[in-house]
């Protein structure tokens, strides 16, 4: 049931206070200078209430998309893998900075729709080589990352009624094609760093050490990054990624060279930080990936990064390894992540069986 209350202020003018009641929901209360405006609210209003939609609609034309990512950055973030909380937190600060003030109700996918198109028009403020743009695959992380934000609010705070950002469509995204690098180029890749020089100043050693450490684990960028003394175990000659990418922690054996290396390092070790990648005055982390990209066009290779990760995976493969063997190294949560490299294990599978089938029937020969 829907009341209007007139009310005089002081200064003579008049005003409409609304009241809105259903059995089993909230009052609603609005105020408005004109009685038209009043009754257009009730009828807007009173039906919804009926239905019981009236609430997720209400808060959407009350909330801003930047109180939802804030909210989101605030309580839900931080529950999320420390390797994606910056990340994360980027693309939803693009979000903000671009469509922020909206209301959640203006949140259509029209404009989400031209703020797609838009992500693959500016300048990356990470562009990578000749190209300056992002790409349509990262487009569709930062379209994405905000789609988990908007399911955030239609699924547990009741601030939308439905996701806009389902309704847009996602850049179509080439097949992924891994690549790996075979021996000559990784003594190609490891010498260039060696001789590696920016700005004027000497950086080899730590960028050298780092791509032997992707080589020879298969560890991701970020857990590599992030590396502390402390989860360096010189002893038992282990390496212990901890909260990684998939929630999980692993250990790594150290090989013999790459000790050798390890131990070198240690010993000129910037002991104002416990990590192992860090500027001089030990305050922040230095970013590997702008020297590993530099390193590249002075030799000529090219990758990505992540392919140091397929290229010790697709080796042990083609060294007769399995792919429960590939899963342990690397850390990939699921078996299937890991199929794509059963290619490269059929040779040993093949050697494999013939042995095992010769024994079975060794009796009947």
């Amino acid at each position: 049931m829907a009341t209007i209350q007139k009310r005089k202020k002081k200064d003579g003018t008049i005003t409409y206070k609304v009241v809105i009641r259903v059995k089993g929901y909230p009052t609603l209360t609005a105020t408005f200078d004109k009685i038209t405006l009043a009754k257009q609210w009730i009828g807007e209003y009173e039906p919804q209430m009926k239905k019981g939609k009236h609430l997720t609609d209400y808060e959407a034309k009350k909330h801003t998309l930047n109180e939802l990512i804030d909210r989101y950055i605030n309580i839900e973030l931080p529950k999320r893998n420390s390797a994606d909380y910056q990340k994360y937190k980027m693309q939803l600060e693009w979000w903000k900075q671009h469509i922020g003030n909206y209301l959640l109700s203006k949140v259509t996918p029209a404009l989400l729709s031209e703020c797609k198109e838009k992500l693959i028009t500016e300048e990356s403020p990470k562009p990578k080589g000749d190209k300056k743009t992002r790409s349509e695959a990262t487009a569709n992380r930062y379209m994405a990352c905000l789609s988990i934000v908007l399911s955030k609010a239609v699924k547990e705070w009741g601030w939308l009624e439905e996701n806009p950002m389902l309704k847009v469509s996602k850049y179509t995204e080439p097949a992924k094609q891994d690549r790996f690098l075979m021996p000559d180029e990784i003594k190609k890749l490891l010498e260039a760093c060696k001789t590696f020089n920016l700005d004027g100043e000497n950086y080899n050693y730590e960028t050298y050490l780092f791509v032997l450490i992707a080589l020879s684990t298969g560890a991701r960028y970020s857990e590599i990054h992030k590396l502390r003394w402390e989860n360096v175990d010189l002893i038992n000659k282990q390496f212990y990624f901890l909260n990684t990418k998939n929630g999980e922690n692993r250990g790594v054996p150290i090989t013999k060279d790459l000790l050798e290396e390890l131990r070198k390092f240690k010993k000129v070790r910037n002991i104002k930080s416990d990590y192992l990648w860090t500027t001089k005055n030990g305050q922040k982390l230095i970013d590997m990936r702008v020297r590993f990209y530099k390193v590249l066009e002075e030799s000529g290779i090219k990758c990505r990064f992540h392919d140091l990760r397929h290229t010790v995976a697709s080796h042990i493969a083609m060294n007769g390894g399995s792919l429960l063997d590939i899963a342990q190294v690397t850390g990939h949560k699921t078996m299937q992540m890991v199929k794509r490299y059963s290619h490269l294990t059929q040779k040993h599978t093949a050697q494999l069986l013939e042995t095992t089938t010769n024994e079975m029937f060794s009796e009947i020969k």
